[in-house]
């Protein structure tokens, strides 16, 4: 007899039968499909989670492939986005659950859009900012939040649940200055941290979803390379701004187009207020008159004798070989915002 493709899951005692059929009913995203997200969304897929929303901002390239386990040369080669990269080949590996792909900026636009009709939201980001920008919505909207973070050969997780746990504020303390902490383009990172950390998120993830009793209520550090992993208690905090007070200072931020350092890389990133106004079709028409413009399903990169770019439907812009941001915003307000 022919046993089921979760078979080796239903016997195990704290899942079983029943709690497939909940795994099946449940909707999950993954923000950022790097190293930690596409882990976390190979093993929530094989472990059949019936819906996973994939985001993310960024192109497959050769350095990601040491750690980031979902792609291949030939993503690289096709210049792949990854959240779709990652929809492809997950949906080779499972074909029975829906996979959504999408390829944009979380900012303060349209993060609450992104993430408030999901059960669980995962962590798979590479920047403070933005997981401090999850963290607000989340905590507003009451949504179970899997935080977990890698640089060099260390990481943390740890569960944040609105109106129970700490949340990530408590954890981390107000958000540092940019260029004050490491980050995995200044002291590197090793793929077996990412993994570890990536199996806990996804395991949290899964106890969430059943509502298990096993879900785990500390902090843990580890690090592959010292190899050690410790649990700890964290205080909530009755005067954190944002689970104590509820305060959403970055959710409730406006500007017009926010710029972003991109990690690992010598670009910036702009993205503007989306509106539903961008033209993409003009301004791309208008770039074919003043340079190399190539244009794909996905974006459009552009390059001339002064600058090298890739321009999205949504307006958002990835300049390359510039030095800050502001050397990035004159680029874009000459050939985009005009």
């Amino acid at each position: 007899m022919q046993v089921g493709r979760y078979h080796r899951q239903e016997i195990f005692y704290p899942i079983g039968s029943e709690g497939q059929q909940k795994l099946k009913g449940a909707r999950v995203c993954i923000i950022g499909i790097g190293a930690l997200g596409a882990s976390v969304a190979n093993m929530l897929a094989q472990a059949g989670v019936g819906y996973l929303r994939l985001i993310d901002r960024d192109i497959v390239e050769l350095t990601n492939l040491q750690r980031q386990v979902l792609f291949t040369e030939d993503d690289v080669k096709q210049q792949l986005p990854k959240a779709e990269a990652a929809r492809m080949h997950i949906s080779q590996m499972n074909s029975e659950i829906e996979i959504e792909a999408k390829i944009v900026d979380v900012n303060p636009y349209n993060i609450e859009k992104l993430i408030t009709d999901v059960d669980v939201v995962v962590d798979g980001l590479d920047n403070l900012e933005t997981r401090y920008l999850l963290n607000e919505a989340c905590d507003k909207h009451g949504i179970r939040y899997v935080y977990g973070g890698v640089v060099g050969s260390g990481g943390m997780m740890m569960n944040v649940l609105p109106g129970e746990t700490p949340c990530l504020e408590c954890l981390l303390g107000p958000l540092p200055e940019e260029g004050s902490y490491d980050t995995c383009d200044t002291v590197g990172v090793i793929s077996p941290i990412t993994n570890i950390v990536a199996s806990y998120e996804a395991a949290e993830t899964m106890k969430l979803l059943l509502d298990s009793e096993s879900v785990c209520r500390q902090a843990i550090s580890m690090d592959a390379w010292d190899s050690y992993t410790e649990f700890f208690d964290v205080d909530k905090d009755p005067e954190c701004p944002v689970c104590g007070k509820h305060q959403y200072t970055l959710l409730e931020r406006r500007q017009k187009n926010y710029t972003a350092s991109l990690c690992g890389h010598d670009a910036y990133q702009i993205t503007p207020e989306d509106d539903g106004t961008f033209d993409y079709d003009g301004i791309v028409a208008a770039l074919e008159t003043e340079g190399e413009a190539k244009r794909n399903r996905f974006f459009t990169t552009f390059k001339n004798d002064e600058v090298d770019f890739k321009l999205f439907p949504d307006g958002r812009a990835i300049i390359n070989g510039v030095k800050d941001g502001e050397a990035a915003r004159q680029v874009f307000a000459k050939y985009i915002d005009r």
